[in-house]
């Protein structure tokens, strides 16, 4: 058996911190969504393993999930969020909240709902990144456009030290079935960068236009990953509760397992489920 890390779990608590994508939402995910909720699932596809994963913009949402890693044994980091844009308060947070707890991992921020794709790119942003780099946090990067790609590429440029994943492997042209156009080109250059690396998480969900989404329509773009970022640089994540808009936990669980048996070596798999991301985010597992 395999030890597997779920790299990507959202929790969310509408009494605890407010989620503005979730105004107005119609979905099954308008509701908080608990650890607890997961748990006999988790046990049947075999996750021994987690990370949470930010789900608003805010601290409350962050001081949730602190809460919560703490208090769930099979949770080992949390993937924040931090004001970027004002590098005085993410310096001060990072020194006297984040960087003594063990259960802060990295950082992320939404930018796929900012109206900017280049907002990585900010003088002010660009510093507090330097700040995680310095102290050895990587960050997750939720793009779904090649623009956030080439935005990576300059912030690489900016900060070469900081380690970054793609989360959702920035929403690859599945919908189109488009092999690989220039989301393909963008992350072959991507894959050239050692600090960057792949996160096989939300492709059930990925880029909209999910009914009847099968692993054969998944494989080929996760095949293209391994290939081009290697074996070293991919891991896994469930993205719950947004997959649940296509599968159940388990079920999407058996689909990443499925398409990693398929494109890896049993001694690769072991990379790909444990060792990369817990080499990525110095879990010390």
């Amino acid at each position: 058996m395999h030890r597997i890390i779920d790299t990507h779990i959202h929790i969310w608590e509408f009494s605890r911190a407010e989620y503005a994508w979730l105004k107005g939402d119609t979905s099954i995910l308008n509701r908080s969504y608990f650890i607890n909720e997961i748990e006999e699932e988790r046990k049947t596809a075999g996750i021994t393993d987690g990370i949470l994963v930010q789900a608003a913009c805010n601290l409350d949402d962050t001081r949730l999930m602190l809460e919560v890693a703490a208090q769930t044994n099979w949770l080992h980091g949390v993937v924040c969020w931090l004001p970027l844009q004002n590098t005085k308060e993410t310096e001060r947070l990072l020194h006297e909240a984040f960087l003594p707890n063990k259960y802060f991992v990295g950082m992320r921020h939404l930018i796929h709902d900012e109206p900017d794709a280049k907002w990585l790119l900010q003088p002010a942003v660009i510093e507090s990144l330097k700040l995680l780099a310095k102290n050895n946090k990587p960050y997750d990067v939720v793009g779904v456009k090649p623009e956030h790609i080439e935005t990576v590429l300059k912030v690489s440029e900016l900060v070469p030290e900081l380690k970054m994943v793609f989360d959702h492997l920035n929403a690859p042209p599945m919908p189109t079935q488009e092999k690989f156009g220039k989301w393909g080109e963008l992350m072959k250059t991507a894959a050239q960068n050692k600090n960057l690396y792949a996160k096989i998480s939300g492709l059930g969900t990925a880029s909209g236009n999910f009914e009847n989404r099968t692993t054969a329509h998944i494989k080929p773009y996760v095949a293209f990953m391994l290939e081009h970022f290697g074996i070293e640089r991919c891991f896994c994540g469930g993205d719950w509760p947004v997959a649940a808009l296509a599968n159940t936990y388990a079920k999407t669980w058996q689909q990443i397992q499925q398409l990693v048996k398929q494109l890896t070596t049993e001694e690769e798999q072991q990379q790909v489920y444990f060792n990369n991301a817990n080499r990525f985010y110095n879990l010390g597992l």
